[in-house]
């Protein structure tokens, strides 16, 4: 467990993780990074450049200074659909044919975030792990935005039955109170990275950030931590997500609306046109709630406490929203 300042600073140090994983074997070629469209993992330079290239919020302010990283298609089918190989064939095909330039794989696990709040099949997240076997490149999974219980599960790859070799947290880590993360890794891949173990140039990990592991954060995310898994949190986020599902489907019917879809406690309504984000927030305040919807997309995140009446004010809101678009 290496511990740091954030969830954007935790994807920094898994990505030189991987990369020093590779050079301290003696590997020097595997330096680039493969990732899907769609995804988003921080506002620093190397999570920015696993972002979404052409969607993404720092695609066109950055376009031609960030690293150049392969990228397949989104992450298909959705949630509950059937996943084929035909799924995850171009991926399949980048990572073989790279596969000596790779040095890991980084995605959201079953859920896309700011790059579009997508929600994707358990099987793709199984097909990705096989592959990656399959070509001994590392898999690591930025569960940053899904941790601690937010699909339903306490990290959503569990959907999937599957772990990866190295995990970016934070954001709940510490309950929202401090800037907090941690990336978690194997012991392979931590000894390996360490200059340890198989290790032919043993560097130690080139990261100390300082105020990583300050003794306040610290404390913060272990009282954080305690109280969530002692709390019935599964219940509550199956409660959540009945609530949002039966409360938003009614906005699946508007003309407005592409889609409206839930898991765990995340509620999306995406609309058809872009979101006027002024227009938005004025009419929810009238509500007494506070949502910040991007592009096309009015979602909700609540926290596991929130009471059922909270929740029906925040879909309240939502479902004004819609109407009003209407």
């Amino acid at each position: 467990v290496f511990l740091c300042d954030s969830g954007s600073v935790s994807v920094e140090v898994a990505i030189k993780m991987s990369l020093q994983y590779w050079r301290a074997r003696g590997i020097a070629g595997r330096t680039r990074l493969l990732t899907v469209r769609g995804g988003y993992h921080g506002d620093t330079f190397g999570a920015m450049a696993v972002c979404d290239p052409v969607n993404g919020m720092h695609a066109q302010m950055f376009s031609g200074v960030l690293p150049q990283h392969l990228f397949a298609p989104c992450p298909a089918p959705s949630f509950d659909e059937e996943c084929t190989e035909a799924h995850t064939s171009e991926l399949a095909r980048l990572l073989h044919e790279h596969e000596h330039e790779v040095a890991a794989l980084i995605l959201e696990p079953i859920v896309q975030g700011a790059g579009g709040m997508r929600f994707y099949s358990p099987e793709y997240l199984r097909r990705v792990r096989t592959l990656c076997d399959e070509t001994g490149t590392l898999l690591i999974l930025d569960c940053i935005a899904t941790g601690f219980g937010r699909t339903g599960k306490l990290f959503a790859c569990e959907h999937a039955g599957i772990s990866p070799d190295i995990m970016c947290v934070g954001k709940a880590l510490t309950g929202g109170y401090m800037t907090m993360g941690a990336t978690l890794a194997t012991t392979q891949v931590a000894d390996g990275a360490s200059g340890g173990r198989d290790a032919t140039s043993p560097i130690p990990l080139m990261h100390g950030p300082t105020f990583m592991a300050n003794p306040l954060a610290c404390a913060v995310a272990n009282a954080s931590i305690e109280l969530l898994l002692s709390s019935p949190w599964e219940t509550r986020v199956a409660a959540i997500s009945e609530q949002l599902s039966r409360e938003l489907r009614q906005c699946a019917d508007s003309a407005a609306v592409a889609d409206v879809r839930v898991l765990g406690a995340i509620g999306v309504v995406e609309m058809k046109e872009t979101l006027d984000t002024q227009r938005v927030q004025a009419l929810l305040t009238r509500y007494g709630v506070w949502l910040r919807p991007f592009g096309r997309l009015l979602y909700t995140m609540p926290p596991f406490v929130m009471s059922p009446d909270d929740l029906a004010q925040v879909t309240s809101g939502m479902c004004a929203v819609v109407r009003a678009a209407t």
